[in-house]
């Protein structure tokens, strides 16, 4: 590593001569050290990091005398005269900053007081992830005020905020270091997968709502900043290994390791250079649910059965159906088909267990040259980042995703007043397929569906002749159809198994192609050092994604899928000063967003904070946003079992199509072919609704059947509206925002049934269709025609007692505006409680060098509705702990902690697996 540095310093320029050297040590007010404290020379980039006894050297080519700036979070900052070459300094912090001091740039994409931010902001700095309870920094942020994080699986969490939230979380933002962590396969974050090591982090902002102002068309509901330490500040070796056990009643007790590290060095004034490595190894939370995902109250006797957790008995059909078209063949006696209920019946499938192996394994790693030739704020640097893993994804079916990669290289130009940066993001699936049709294709490895029906058919009609009961008949045909299935754990199984996760034909095999990625550049000037009457900036950005599933998600069977989209935004802010302190702060900006699919978008944000003193703030903004359909909106085209999910984009609809057999009535009857190929415009041209499908089921009256047609799908947009207010009475800090939200055109999916043959609206022909099951589902992307709003409130309280003991709690409500029964073929997916409630109490030096904390979670019940399946969350109450030592002679801190404390195992979506317990001690060297 150390070659390749210099072989970059070579190509710079070489090294700077250090001039100046300026030693010191930076204590609190009793003479404590505070680690990490960064020294600056005032109004330059250059500078030191005080180690874990609060020692620093600094070394520059400035010639005395200069000054410097010495901060740290939760101190005031302080300045210091250097007046001579070896110079020896004590510098004192006090403890007078508190959280409203604390400085943030996501709010308006420039340094602020987070007191003074003109919207809401959560942060989540060093000192909170040292202190956090959870296993780690991610897992922290469950415990911001207004924050959802949905469990996927161990190493797999989605953070979301004010609602509407799936897995597949596309209204959701996360920025690492400027560069989005997006999959370009998926098109939406995957967790902390592949993302940093929680000794390189500096900071986490979180913004929650609306921010397609500065952000652009996927900041919709949110974004997620994560700055890691630049090396030039942050120098050293550091790293952590947490080792424990994770406790469920269904997987047992499994170890868990945690391990990560960090070198970083600054070789001169000009050049430094980093590089993090982590690891991650576990088992997952397993997800072994039978409850019938279709019925309530259903149970695994029944004879259409499809079980939460169990997958292959997706796959069903009429045995009515089957016995009209047997009889038709010659294969049942004349007349047979009268002895055969109308009944769906499904095939017997697999439990979840059998499918995975439930590793749950995260290695990542990261490095980044950092090069300032003038040795001021301007830097030039390069980040890349690489990372693998083992997870469970849950989507429209449940997914292992096994060696997954995905990759990101960056160059970035920046100063105090710019930056331009430009990035790649690739994936690969790696050995990563579908559990659902794993379980579906190892019975058609063993018997296809045909015959398996065909025996059950042929079984039910030879018991009843003899004399059987329906339900003996039933048994008999089950017994006679699963004869030589192929039983977990046995050669059959085993071969069966891996030929269908190495098969991406999804009618034969299982496996999740991919090796997408896209390009983006965007850039950001701000003006403020020019102009003296306003802050004022100006940015844009660019992005080209490249699909290429090989045909197993989008329909790209004939190459990669290229498309585009730009934006650009300006920004003005103008602070009013009056007197005694008090200032009016007011921010405008406008982006326009281009899809080459779709007309622009202008997207303004007006914001107004008042600040009364230093200890009161009240802010209000109106915004609207803008969300592009996804990749998957637009060009998705998978046959998922119960659904053919299929895009809209323009060529998407006919680039789609499937072959299905016709029923044999029909062919009698009807005169139909043997078998009819459909496109993707029958979703869009020629569907009934799914509700009113269901409804003729009952009736049998085909007046009840609604047309749908959906509409192609488009750009979705919110108005928001919010108020807040922050402020300090004493020693109480409160945090309150409320906020109004109303969306036009929402983006949804909406199941729809397409016949094989008619015109919808017909009255004859598609109707019989329909009652012949000739019909295909479909899940279509499209916008609801109604209004849908949202609209909640948070408050958080945070205090200092009794010397050093901090107190802090917030509630958040949060509700959904929508009409389901007026629209229930329209899924909105709001999954997420109407209650939160969540608190912390913590120490770090309850006596010297030791330090604890505990943080409670409540989320009231709610229902959860996506894809893969609609179901009620129980409410859940978790409780985190954790104790510290530090041990400043090894530089040093040691932790151990429990989560999950209480032991009640719960879930937060429907589907996954339930959450146990997680039980770990941690060592963290020199983290600072």
């Amino acid at each position: 590593m150390k070659r390749v540095l210099f072989l970059a310093l070579l190509f710079f320029g070489g090294f700077a001569i250090a001039q100046t050297t300026v030693n010191g040590k930076v204590v609190d007010q009793n003479n404590e050290p505070i680690p990490g404290a960064n020294i600056v020379i005032t109004g330059k980039a250059i500078g030191a990091t005080a180690n874990f006894d609060g020692d620093f050297t600094l070394e520059t080519s400035e010639v005395p005398p200069f000054q410097l700036t010495i901060t740290s979070i939760g101190y005031a900052s302080a300045t210091e005269e250097v007046t001579s070459n070896n110079q020896t300094l004590t510098i004192v912090l006090s403890e007078t900053q508190t959280f409203l001091d604390e400085v943030v740039i996501s709010a308006s994409r420039t340094p602020e007081r987070i007191f003074e931010s003109p919207v809401t902001v959560e942060r989540f700095g060093l000192q909170e992830i040292r202190n956090t309870a959870s296993a780690d920094f991610y897992d922290g942020l469950e415990n911001l005020k207004g924050v959802d994080v949905n469990t996927n699986s161990l190493t797999f969490k989605s953070v979301n905020t004010r609602g509407f939230a799936t897995f597949a979380n596309t209204r959701f933002m996360q920025l690492v270091d400027g560069m989005d962590n997006s999959t370009p396969a998926l098109n939406f974050p995957i967790g902390n997968l592949v993302g940093m090591i929680e000794t390189d982090v500096q900071s986490v902002e979180l913004l929650p709502g609306a921010s397609s102002a500065l952000y652009g068309a996927n900041a919709f509901n949110g974004i997620l900043f994560m700055r890691s330490k630049n090396p030039f500040d942050h120098q050293g070796l550091s790293g952590y290994i947490k080792r424990g056990i994770t406790s469920q009643e269904a997987a047992g007790d499994n170890p868990y390791t945690d391990f990560g590290i960090r070198a970083a060095h600054k070789f001169s004034e000009k050049f430094a250079g980093k590089v993090n490595f982590g690891y991650l190894k576990g088992t997952d939370w397993a997800a072994t649910s039978e409850v019938d995902k279709t019925r309530v109250g259903g149970t695994r006797s029944d004879l259409n059965y499809d079980g939460i957790n169990v997958y292959g008995d997706e796959v069903s059909a009429d045995i009515k159906d089957v016995a009209v078209t047997l009889e038709g063949l010659g294969l049942l006696p004349a007349g047979a088909n009268a002895l055969v209920p109308s009944q769906e019946v499904s095939r017997t499938g697999y439990n979840e267990r059998y499918l995975t192996n439930y590793n749950a394994e995260s290695v990542k790693a990261d490095w980044g040259l950092y090069y300032r030739p003038w040795e001021n704020d301007f830097e030039i640097a390069y980040v890349g980042k690489v990372g693998t893993g083992s997870t469970i994804y849950q989507g429209t079916n449940r997914y292992n995703i096994n060696n997954f990669f995905q990759e990101q290289h960056k160059i970035e130009f920046r100063n105090d007043n710019f930056f331009l940066r430009g990035y790649m993001v690739a994936d690969k699936a790696g050995d990563s397929y579908d559990m659902v049709f794993t379980g579906i294709n190892i019975n058609r490895a063993w018997k296809d569906d045909q015959t398996w029906f065909g025996e059950y058919t042929g079984a039910y009609v030879q018991a009843t002749l003899a004399g059987a009961t329906n339900e003996q008949a039933h048994a008999a045909a089950r017994a006679q159809a699963e004869s030589g299935r192929f039983e977990p754990g046995t050669p059959e199984f085993e071969a069966a198994f891996n030929r269908s996760i190495n098969d991406p034909n999804l009618s034969t095999g299982s496996q999740f192609r991919d090796a997408s990625k896209y390009y983006h550049v965007d850039g950001n000037y701000n003006f403020s050092h020019l102009v003296d009457f306003a802050e004022i900036q100006v940015g844009g950005s660019f992005r080209r994604y490249g699909l290429n599933s090989f045909g197993t998600i989008y329909t790209d069977y004939d190459g990669t899928i290229d498309y585009s989209e730009f934006g650009l935004y300006t920004q003005v802010q103008k602070t009013i000063d009056f007197n005694e302190g008090m200032n009016l702060k007011l921010t405008g900006s406008v982006r326009y967003d281009k899809s080459e699919f779709f007309d622009g978008f202008f997207s303004p944000r007006l914001s107004a904070g008042l600040t009364l003193n230093r200890d009161h703030n009240i802010r209000a903004s109106v915004q609207t946003g803008f969300r592009n359909p996804t990749t998957q909106d637009l060009f998705i085209g998978l046959d998922a079992g119960r659904a053919i999910l299929v895009g809209s984009a323009p060529d998407n609809l006919d680039r789609y199509s499937r072959s299905f057999e016709v029923s044999g009535a029909a062919q009698q009857n009807f005169q139909q072919p043997a078998a009819i190929t459909q496109t993707g415009k029958a979703a869009y041209e020629n569907s009934y609704s799914l509700s009113s499908v269901q409804r003729l089921g009952v009736t049998g009256n085909p007046a009840d059947l609604v047309i749908a047609n959906p509409e192609v799908v488009k750009p979705e947009q919110v108005t928001s509206v919010e108020v807040g207010y922050r402020g300090k009475i004493d020693k109480l800090v409160i945090d309150f925002s409320a906020y109004y939200n109303n969306y036009k055109d929402f983006i949804s999916q909406e199941v729809v049934i397409a016949p094989y043959y008619g015109t919808v609206g017909d009255g004859s022909l598609s109707v019989a269709a329909i009652v012949n099951d000739d019909f295909q589902a479909y899940s279509a992307y499209t916008n609801s025609d109604v209004d849908i709003s949202s609209y909640g409130a948070s408050i958080g309280l945070t205090a200092s007692l009794f010397g050093g003991y901090d107190l802090s709690g917030s509630y958040t409500y949060a509700k959904q505006d929508f009409d389901q029964e007026a629209n229930p073929d329209f899924m909105s997916n709001f999954n997420t409680p109407e209650h939160k409630f969540k608190a912390s109490l913590g120490n770090t030096d309850v006596f010297k060098n030791f330090g604890f904390n505990l943080a409670y979670r409540f989320s009231d019940d709610y229902f959860w509705e996506a894809t893969f399946g609609n179901g009620v969350v129980p409410e859940f109450h978790v409780l985190d702990a954790q104790i510290s030592y530090k041990v400043p002679k090894i530089k040093s801190s040691f932790k151990a902690g429990a989560t999950n404390l209480l032991g009640d195992e719960y879930f937060t979506a429907f589907g996954t697996g339930f959450i146990g317990s997680m039980y770990y001690v941690s060592w963290t060297i020199n983290n600072l």
